[in-house]
């Protein structure tokens, strides 16, 4: 018996459980200490009154013989498909075939399942820094390579963003296969405008290569010059899958909801990429539950929208308390525009790991080290907007008044 010794290759913990150690150890010791967590990317506001309602109704639809629901079709409930198609695409003037949708337990499960469709030959283009499940789990399937000294691995092609060039990456300048992109990004929180997204569809277009694009933050964005989808672009449905996630949109992190759009159009080898994922996905996964997917239709419904953009603003006022507070104090901060992340620059010549120390030791604030998202995060640090207004209001308080100049 052989184990996968892709694993080996990674580090041992997951960055963010790596944190939560930290955190505990340090809680431990400092029992009388209030710890304010800006850190992970999960959501702190209840699920909204339509949705609830929605789960409720669900709920006694499974007690009746009549309206009990066993396993769900292949792709998701119609009323679900429906309704993602009606908001999320026919509006922005996009038409999506309701069997190019995919229901899933959320993006980070379908960002990492994604690889199972694709040879383990392909060579995989990543931006750095960059959300850590498209880097570990393209390692555990074997396409990394060696692993190098300062984080790298010898078989990915990495694309810095820096600040010099606004945080977004340049194209490929070798042969790419697989090119992973997220906006509103995770962790910079910097959009991309839509003639920006329509240069990565035309090089995908022209090399062959396929764009795995996580739009999770979508719902997020509020200038009028950054698209929605992907599919906003011309020509991308001929090289472009996007993920898309109930979690941030509706506060679904525990409720676990999102879905993938594979358009038929897509093809490689001469083969659907749309026939292979509805393949792997009737193979290795079950579908998600009546409850939750009549909870995410009720997302769509007239008053289930207004009051998740109304959670939605909420975020995006913490994220400006948290940008503003930060740059009134000296400190160099970017994104928080059209995303619940703040991504700052560590000060005083602080590494990440060491800025995230000295935050947790001294001020009692929990963020994440841009380290942990790539070797070019060093030297930054990760703020969400996911806390409390009275919380993100006390966090940058403690921290202003420590570097406040």
């Amino acid at each position: 018996m052989k184990i996968n010794d892709n694993y080996l290759k990674l580090k041992s913990s997951y960055l963010f459980s790596t944190i939560a150690k930290k955190v505990r150890e340090y809680e431990a010791k400092n029992p009388d200490k209030q710890i304010i967590r800006l850190g992970i990317g999960d959501v702190t506001k209840p699920l909204a009154p339509e949705v609830i309602k929605a789960m409720h109704g669900a709920v006694d639809e499974m007690a009746c013989e009549e309206t009990f629901q066993g396993y769900p079709p292949e792709y998701g409930q119609k009323f679900l498909l429906d309704a993602i198609n009606d908001f999320d695409f026919r509006r922005l003037g996009v038409e999506i075939d309701n069997d190019e949708i995919f229901v899933s337990d959320g993006a980070k499960s379908d960002t990492g399942n994604i690889g199972d469709i694709f040879s383990v030959d392909n060579v995989v283009a990543l931006c750095d820094p960059i959300y850590p499940v498209y880097v570990d789990t393209n390692v555990m399937a074997g396409r990394s390579g060696d692993a190098l000294d300062g984080g790298k691995f010898s078989k990915f092609v990495y694309l810095p963003c820096l600040e010099e060039n606004n945080f977004l990456p340049s194209l490929p300048t070798q042969k790419v296969d697989l090119i992973y992109l997220c906006f509103p990004n995770n962790p910079t929180g910097m959009a991309i405008t839509k003639d920006e997204l329509q240069k990565w569809v035309d090089y995908a277009n022209e090399n062959d290569a396929v764009i795995l694009y996580d739009a999770a933050y979508e719902s997020f964005i509020t200038q009028e010059n950054v698209p929605h989808s992907i599919y906003e672009c011309e020509n991308a449905k001929t090289c472009a899958i996007e993920f898309r996630s109930f979690s941030k949109t509706a506060g679904f992190t525990g409720v676990r909801c999102g879905y993938t759009v594979v358009p038929k159009a897509l093809e490689r080898d001469g083969v659907s990429l749309n026939g292979l994922w509805s393949r792997r996905q009737a193979t290795k996964f079950n579908g998600v539950s009546y409850i939750t997917q009549k909870a995410a239709a009720a997302v769509y419904s007239q008053e289930g929208r207004k009051q998740v953009e109304d959670t939605i603003k909420f975020y995006l006022n913490n994220a400006k308390v948290i940008k503003e507070g930060l740059v009134e104090a000296g400190f160099t901060a970017y994104g928080g525009v059209n995303s619940p992340y703040v991504w700052l620059k560590t000060p005083e010549g602080m590494t990440s790991w060491e800025f995230f120390d000295f935050l947790l030791e001294e001020v009692q604030v929990v963020g994440t080290p841009g380290s942990g998202f790539g070797p070019a995060g060093e030297g930054y640090f990760r703020l969400t907007a996911f806390g409390s207004a009275e919380n993100t209001k006390k966090a940058i308080e403690r921290i202003t008044k420590r570097f406040k100049k």
